[in-house]
């Protein structure tokens, strides 16, 4: 079932949003090379914090830090580490959720680190337009399938795939809500989008194919012919007209 949210609710998703959009403007330069994963994640956890919030990740299914951050091959779910560290040419994939209030926000940004060779910064630029074209179609009244469709074609016409195993999703007192929105789709199809719908909708997109496997770990998702993907999400809630972005300062 897809909750339809109340003006109450959706400030209070803004307020959540606000701290995700915090954590960011605060991690966000500290992406270098020598920096290590635990690091961003710990700093991440601090600002979250200091909001009156709690990071929703951690503790969730047993994941043990407050961000997912996922390195070059690995597309979703990485855990931190003090001993992955950040080298020239990474891009990293830093997923943030938190809880304010009983109410949560839900983002993600993909980083270059130092010098990055240009097929790597041409991937992250891509997967964020993803996100934006899909962007373009929502509204009340607009079917999911085809906001879908426009992140797998934008993807695909660039030369890349979209996994089928991860999904964004709906979001609220939740993390994860109806309705599942993979990174593909079929236009005319899905769910019509009504005002007061609160979604996380994200992109991901792989260099490569979209075969993966799931390490030892039993959380990070990596490609299985080893190359890149990136990762880029918003929380943001349907209006009559369009949309508002929720994970923003």
């Amino acid at each position: 079932m897809i909750i339809i949210k109340s003006p109450r609710e959706i400030e209070l998703m803004r307020r959540a949003g606000r701290v995700v959009a915090m954590v960011f403007d605060k991690i966000g330069p500290m992406v270098k090379p020598g920096v290590s994963t635990l690091e961003l994640s710990e700093a991440a956890e601090a600002v979250i914090l200091s909001q009156g919030a709690k990071p929703s990740s951690k503790g969730y299914g047993g994941f043990p830090a407050a961000v997912c951050a996922s390195v070059n091959e690995v597309l979703v779910h990485g855990i931190p580490s003090e001993r992955k560290i950040l080298q020239d040419g990474d891009i990293v994939s830093l997923d943030v959720t938190a809880e304010l209030n009983g109410y949560q926000g839900d983002a993600c940004r993909t980083y270059a680190v130092g010098v990055t060779p240009e097929a790597k910064l041409r991937l992250i630029q891509v997967t964020e337009q993803c996100f934006w074209n899909a962007m373009t179609l929502v509204k009340e009244g607009a079917r999911l399938g085809d906001i879908e469709h426009m992140i797998q074609v934008t993807a695909e016409t660039n030369g890349y795939s979209t996994p089928r195993e991860y999904t964004g999703h709906g979001i609220g007192r939740e993390m994860h809500e109806d309705p599942f929105i993979p990174d593909y789709g079929e236009e005319g199809t899905g769910p019509i989008l009504r005002e007061g719908m609160t979604l996380a909708i994200e992109p991901m997109v792989m260099m490569g194919s979209n075969k993966l496997r799931t390490l030892n770990d039993g959380w990070t998702a990596v490609s299985k012919d080893g190359k890149p993907s990136a990762h880029y999400e918003n929380t943001l809630v349907v209006t009559k007209d369009g949309y508002e972005i929720l994970t923003k300062l």
